[in-house]
């Protein structure tokens, strides 16, 4: 069994739009005012309430410019909120649809072929999981089954290096 967890877009690429800063298209994020239903923060991944004010902009969760890396709309608070740090519990964010995207990607930041599948919420993590335990799959995807909008990413958890102490010497 591999054990994951869910990991919320970086802090760093959120402070840049806070401090005013560009998106993946080199535009300022524009603000909006949630109405309450379906703006989920990729950064806190909790759902943005009503009549508060958010940003939306594109993002690329990839490191570079390449076929695979895809960009799209998300939203994130207009002000700073904390990262998601339950990292090994279903986000809130990933309950407010019945089902989602779950796709795999190789250490080369490409999607491997077969993995994408329409997942039901209550299958997420295992289906994550499962996806991670092949040697092929370096991270996951979840993403909106409805528009492709990315979500969060689910990693597997690396076990702590063991010290060697020499006491079976």
């Amino acid at each position: 069994m591999t054990a994951i967890r869910f990991a919320a877009m970086p802090t760093a690429d959120a402070e840049v739009l806070w401090n005013g800063g560009r998106d993946a298209y080199d535009n300022l994020p524009e603000t909006m005012i949630s109405d309450g239903d379906g703006n989920p923060c990729r950064h806190c991944l909790q759902n943005i309430e009503e009549g508060e004010e958010l940003l939306v902009f594109a993002y690329r969760p990839f490191p570079a410019l390449q076929p695979y890396a895809e960009t799209g709309p998300i939203f994130l608070h207009k002000q700073p909120c904390w990262r998601y740090a339950a990292e090994e519990i279903l986000p809130p964010v990933l309950t407010t649809s019945r089902d989602f995207i779950v796709r795999g990607y190789n250490e080369n930041n490409r999607i491997v072929y077969g993995t994408g599948a329409v997942t039901l919420v209550s299958e997420i993590a295992a289906y994550g999981e499962k996806l991670l335990a092949r040697p092929d799959i370096a991270y996951v995807h979840v993403r909106s089954a409805r528009n492709n909008c990315f979500q969060c990413r689910i990693d597997k958890i690396k076990a702590p290096a063991i010290a060697e102490t020499g006491a079976f010497s």
